[in-house]
């Protein structure tokens, strides 16, 4: 599909029509985003990629326009729970705004994103969609709607965790509507583990599971709860006479209704008032005998959610990159359009300068993402090399993507000036967004310890991301082959001190800083690499400056009394903020000069 030379909406310049600087509003987030288009075709097959691409385009022209007012409404209107029906009947329902409604429709409906990796035939597909195909619809979605991204991840979760683990009656009965995407059948998924007693520390839950016949009753409270009203809900219990800690807890399925139509014996006791993802509803649930059916064995249900756990953060990872890539349109919008000083802020030195600082993390998660959804495609198909490898990238993406999320969302929003913190425009909501990711699935330091004493510690897995870098360089021959070999340094540098940190617990406190350079050197690798795909393709390298710009801004020590601007720098933002394409040898000039 061609894509046109500017991705920009048409607008008339804010000097000439007196007006402040626009904002996204018309912009195609497909179109307007080659990195994505380039590294699609990098990670699919030819086939699959020329399938999806209309589809991807559909979907950025929405998120540019209908879906993001449906947004933007859905943030205002937020849920509200009702605890009786009309007739007075202790009925519970959450009231959604119609715009949400709307989001619902496109994300489950049209798009199916909550089953792409398990079902067949969504979008006219005959088999099911490897993740990288499936996370970019994710990300293009999220750049319109965040909040909305829960509910597609938890019910993908449910999917999994159901079609992994679960009976055959237990598949049969839900497996079809959790996968579904005929709005009439469809059945939400949630994942409620946070109790007040412990939210990472898991093994101090107290919701107890009775067993009664074929099925359990719980009791307990579950302490934040998104998608409070999801039909079918995947939770972990402690059954009686079951051991302390995560090995005592099992797994459990509760669906929201009974096979007599009536509630299930649970209760919505009140919805959180959130600082961001507003639109969806989450809740403290109390659970009174509420039934429920054990998923796989009782004694690996903390293992069998690490799962779903796991694939949220990936997922996670996706989100906040989209966060970051909303927010970066928007400060280009501004920062090409508006006036000052007789001058366009694109072409202010400092003006560029801080849409580099802007564009950098964007692409780093970018690349990361894709790089992680990738290992996990050939993970499932069995290779145990990407297995490990992807128990690394996992942690690692999430713990520094979602971090970098929250200063690039309201760098943003700064570029637009006093103007980006009126709510009217997207950028406080994408920064109110932004600042979930750190805290779900693991905060910061719970992520960096998982990153550096699991992956690292427990599992070696940095072997197996030292061997991928390696070969990713040894795969990149347009590249020129001193930066090849000054990244090669890195990597064994950074594999190197995070083996350090592992290795005693003493280090923990340097834990986060050695996932930070992982994920940096790793991206910095990602980078070089898909330079040479892409120059291959098309003839672009520009994708190596970015690698050159991690490395120089992200990783090696500066100078506060030195001058940054000079004339490489400024080639470098040129070419990186401007349209035109660059060959490897001008770029690798660049890379290379001092």
């Amino acid at each position: 599909m061609h894509k046109p030379a500017t991705a920009q909406p048409k607008h008339v310049a804010a000097e000439q029509s007196g007006l402040l600087a626009p904002d996204t509003t018309g912009m195609n987030f497909y179109r307007a985003d080659q990195a994505l288009t380039d590294l699609l075709r990098i990670h699919l097959p030819e086939t699959l990629f020329r399938h999806i691409e209309p589809h991807l385009d559909r979907l950025g022209e929405l998120a540019g326009g209908h879906l993001d007012d449906c947004a933007r409404l859905a943030d205002r209107h937020t849920p509200v729970l009702h605890q009786r029906d009309k007739f007075g009947r202790d009925v519970q329902w959450i009231e959604y705004h119609p715009a949400y409604r709307e989001l619902e429709n496109a994300a489950f409906g049209e798009f199916g994103i909550h089953a792409l990796s398990i079902r067949k035939g969504i979008m006219g597909w005959p088999d099911k969609y490897p993740v990288v195909a499936k996370h970019a619809f994710t990300f293009l979605f999220n750049q319109t709607e965040f909040g909305m991204g829960c509910p597609i991840n938890v019910t993908d979760g449910c999917a999994k965790l159901l079609s992994n683990f679960g009976s055959d009656a237990l598949k049969a009965k839900y497996l079809d509507g959790l996968t579904s995407t005929d709005m009439s059948k469809l059945t939400q998924g949630g994942q409620f583990m946070t109790e007040k007693e412990g939210g990472s520390d898991v093994g101090t839950l107290t919701t107890r599971a009775v067993q009664e016949g074929d099925h359990w009753r719980l009791h307990g409270e579950k302490w934040f709860c998104s998608n409070a009203d999801a039909k079918v809900v995947m939770l972990l219990a402690r059954p009686e006479g079951a051991g302390p800690g995560t090995r005592g807890v099992g797994l459990f399925l509760m669906p929201r209704f009974l096979d007599d139509g009536s509630q299930n014996h649970y209760r919505i006791v009140r919805l959180k008032d959130k600082l961001g993802t507003r639109s969806m509803a989450s809740g403290e649930i109390k659970l009174e005998g509420a039934i429920a059916y054990a998923v796989g064995r009782l004694d690996r249900g903390f293992v069998q959610m690490a799962e779903m756990v796991n694939s949220s953060r990936l997922s996670n990872g996706v989100k906040s990159t989209a966060l970051m890539r909303r927010a970066y349109h928007d400060a280009m919008t501004v920062a090409k359009n508006r006036v000052v000083f007789g001058n366009r802020i694109i072409d202010l030195p400092l003006g560029r300068r801080q849409m580099l600082k802007i564009m950098l993390p964007v692409e780093q998660a970018l690349s990361m993402s894709f790089l992680t959804a990738d290992a996990l495609d050939r993970a499932e198909a069995g290779s145990q090399d990407a297995a490990a490898l992807l128990r690394i990238l996992t942690p690692t993406l999430k713990f520094r993507a979602t971090r970098d999320a929250r200063k690039v969302c309201g760098d943003a929003l700064e570029m637009r000036g006093g103007i980006g913190y009126i709510e009217e425009f997207a950028t406080p909501r994408l920064l109110r967004d932004a600042h979930l990711g750190s805290v779900w699935e693991g905060t910061g330091n719970i992520v960096a310890i998982d990153a550096l004493r699991r992956a690292v510690g427990r599992h070696g897995a940095e072997s197996a991301l030292s061997a991928d870098l390696h070969a990713r360089l040894d795969d990149s021959a347009s590249v020129p082959q001193a930066w090849c070999d000054h990244l090669r340094g890195l990597v064994d540098r950074a594999v190197g001190f995070a083996r350090e940190v592992a290795g005693k617990s003493e280090n923990e406190a340097d834990a986060r800083r050695a996932t930070t350079l992982l994920y940096h050197v790793t991206s910095a690798v990602a980078l070089a690499w898909e330079a040479h795909r892409i120059h291959d393709m098309r003839g672009d390298a520009r994708r190596l400056l970015l690698s050159r710009l991690v490395i120089d801004h992200r990783v090696a020590p500066s100078d506060p009394f030195r001058l940054t601007e000079n004339a490489t720098q400024a080639k470098i933002a040129a070419l990186l903020l401007g349209d035109r394409d660059a060959g490897m040898s001008e770029v690798g000039e660049l890379v290379l000069a001092a």
